[in-house]
């Protein structure tokens, strides 16, 4: 994400904006037809959403949520499989 941010940084504002709406939207959009097509939908729908974060405060807020929840996800599953092995290992 830094890359972008330092590659749309160069541009003049109102095309940061409007390159960054286009490129954002249109993942979004491919994120949720891919939703109900074979394809990485959820993967799209994320990457749309951290994309239009660099402009949009909405945005920014989902993708913040969405980070939250990945990490409770994240500390579920690790705390699960800690447990599976520990019981193994008795």
């Amino acid at each position: 994400m830094d890359k972008i941010k330092k590659w749309l940084s160069v541009l003049p504002h109102p095309i940061r904006w409007a390159l960054t709406m286009f490129i954002g939207f249109v993942l979004l959009i491919l994120g949720l037809i891919m939703m109900v097509t074979p394809g990485p939908g959820v993967l799209f729908i994320f990457f749309g959403l951290s994309i239009l974060a660099l402009e949009i405060e909405w945005a920014r807020e989902l993708n913040k949520q969405g980070m939250q929840g990945l990490q409770k996800i994240v500390a579920g599953l690790k705390a699960f499989w800690s447990n599976l092995f520990k019981r193994k290992n008795k």
